[in-house]
């Protein structure tokens, strides 16, 4: 070989020693500011019309997110990577519902409506009154409204809720669900359900929209205006009102026959529509650890334009909902994160499985599925780490970790990997929560929830990205990466412990239509009081003289320490009542009167 093409050899061989060192000092990459920007940019764009489960722009971002994945060097999970199934888009009632008492027909959504559990169906019977519809048999607690009635083949009608509405923590809550009452009238021969609010459980007797996340109990079931159940009581001379005041009083079952024949028929009309989960992995860097994992989680859909039933605050206002923070703020995140971990050797011996989520706003969907057919061994699973509404790091530099308490050590850790200095932090030690870390703590599955908090701009067209704090969020990335980057690498298991309820149990303002109209702090951050994270403009609190940051100590001069006190005392109220509220702002106290 001559000299000159041993320089060209030479110029070759550092080409290449170039481009591996360049990608190697790539591989303690950091998380930026711009890369942040540019992905929640995308995501929240209009172009994506606010990425509602199921429709085109829910598909456009699992298609971004996937692609940006597998660009880190991730590989799906299984098949490309999209986790596919299928979800309940709307349950309306169909044109074949009827009901007529004594040859008089009533009118379909002004006194009647099917239940979205409700089979299509229909029934002429007899109508028997079965009380609150229970059937317990604890042993604090026992009723049975069944007990000596005869309700095989009929209708039986039944009082929504339970004797013990006001208390927040009742022994009834787990049997006052409409679900269940049906099924156990189902359970006890019943052919079909009608279902009546009394006076003390909703004053205004309205009805609700259909949940899209129940499913048939195989019998009809209507919900009835209290007029039209008093005309079925008719005949025995009493009331719902009147049943109500008895069975909370004397705390005893009182069923009977009424003897009026009715002839209803119910029919529910389901419209399905097609979606994904993305699901990707990096395997992990340990022979032996690689077949456990680290799930990092996030979900990508939205409220698309809003309007009725899609839980947008701005309720008169159809358009574009962003949700820049709720959650395109999570999944930038668990895109850089994936990139770091991907770009940074000797960071994860366990495997991480990065999983966007769909459905998350209509019910945890997403989570719910692949929990329930999650392709690998979930017992496997070293922790799951949910990012959810992480872009509002605000002055306050406060951040809120739920689930330190679902693992052992798990705070130890949190503040071990900290610094307070930079990020304040507030812990809750509950697994359970309103998101999709909530689907694997019912899988006993340790799980950390970051979230930097409610604001105004929540559930509205104005959760841009103009408003996001991308400082905050690389602050955020960092702590959540060290805490990350321990449980995927040390030898040592996490070991579950429950930590609180593994569903929701306590009862969320009961009584219905009485609401000061602000966002309390959930997260508790507050003691001794309950701070109001946001007012609404135009409700009964903002009315009053009530500010954001406002700590309630006081309604009616009945203290308020914690949520659960506010709940309370609020379902103590009623429409049109003017209300006393002691508030702490600024650290001097303020007393409002408050029209509801």
């Amino acid at each position: 070989m001559n000299k000159c093409n041993i320089l060209k050899c030479i110029r070759r061989i550092l080409s290449v020693l170039v481009i591996l060192f360049l990608f190697s000092c790539k591989g303690n990459r950091v998380v930026t500011t711009k890369e942040l920007q540019n992905h929640i940019k995308y995501l929240s764009s209009d172009s994506l019309k606010g990425r509602m489960t199921g429709l085109p722009g829910d598909s456009l971002a699992a298609e971004y997110i996937k692609n940006e994945l597998a660009s880190y060097g991730m590989i799906p999970l299984s098949g490309d990577g999209l986790q596919r199934f299928k979800v309940t888009k709307r349950v309306i009632p169909g044109k074949r519902n009827s009901l007529s008492i004594n040859g008089i027909n009533y009118a379909p959504d002004k006194d009647f409506m099917p239940l979205a559990f409700s089979s299509n169906s229909g029934l002429e019977s007899e109508v028997v009154f079965a009380g609150y519809g229970f059937n317990i048999h604890g042993d604090s607690l026992k009723w049975n409204d069944y007990n000596g009635m005869d309700v095989k083949g009929k209708w039986v009608m039944i009082l929504r809720g339970d004797p013990e509405i006001e208390n927040t923590k009742s022994s009834f809550i787990p049997f006052s669900g409409d679900r269940d009452k049906a099924l156990i009238a189902k359970d006890m021969g019943a052919a079909g359900v009608l279902l009546v609010s009394g006076t003390a459980f909703d004053p205004l007797d309205t009805f609700e929209s259909l949940n899209s996340g129940d499913f048939s109990v195989d019998i009809p079931v209507l919900r009835i205006k209290k007029g039209v159940a008093d005309i079925i009581l008719s005949k025995s001379k009493t009331t719902i009102a009147a049943l109500e005041k008895k069975l909370n009083k004397t705390r005893k079952p009182a069923g009977f026959s009424t003897k009026v024949t009715i002839n209803g028929n119910s029919e529910i009309v389901r419209e399905t529509t097609n979606t994904r989960n993305v699901v990707m992995i990096l395997p992990g860097e340990d022979e032996q650890l690689k077949n456990e994992y680290i799930i990092i989680g996030a979900h990508f859909d939205h409220l698309g334009m809003g309007g009725h039933g899609s839980s947008s605050r701005a309720v008169d206002t159809t358009g574009i909902h962003h949700g820049a923070d709720d959650n395109a703020s999570g999944v930038a995140m668990m895109l850089e994160l994936a990139e770091k971990f991907a770009r940074t050797k000797g960071s994860h011996k366990r495997s991480i499985i990065c999983i966007a989520f769909t459905g998350e706003e209509e019910g945890l969907l997403g989570s719910k599925h692949f929990t329930d057919d999650p392709g690998i061994d979930l017992s496997k699973v070293n922790a799951m780490i949910n990012l959810d509404m992480v872009g509002r790091l605000n002055e306050t530099n406060n951040l809120q970790i739920s689930g330190v308490g679902t693992a052992t050590g798990l705070k130890d850790l949190i503040y071990l990997k900290s610094d307070t200095s930079v990020i304040k932090l507030t812990l809750s030690d509950e697994g359970y929560g309103p998101s999709d870390h909530s689907s694997f703590y019912g899988k006993n599955i340790p799980v950390l929830f970051y979230f930097t908090g409610a604001h105004l701009d929540y559930h509205t067209p104005a959760d841009t990205y103009d408003k996001i704090s991308y400082n905050g969020m690389v602050k955020i990335s960092d702590l959540i990466f060290s805490v990350t980057e321990e449980l995927a690498s040390s030898t040592a298991r996490l070991q579950f412990k429950e930590a609180g309820p593994k569903v929701e149990t306590g009862r969320v303002m009961r009584r219905k239509g009485v609401t000061l109209g602000i966002m309390p702090d959930f997260a508790g951050v507050v003691k001794n009081g309950l701070r109001a994270d946001f007012v609404t403009p135009g409700k009964p609190a903002a009315l009053g003289g009530m500010f954001k940051g406002d700590i309630i100590t006081f309604i009616n001069g009945k203290p308020v320490n914690n949520i659960q006190d506010y709940m309370f005392r609020m379902g103590q109220l009623k429409h049109g009542q003017t209300i006393s509220v002691e508030v702490l702002r600024n650290g001097k106290k303020e007393v409002l009167l408050i029209q509801l």
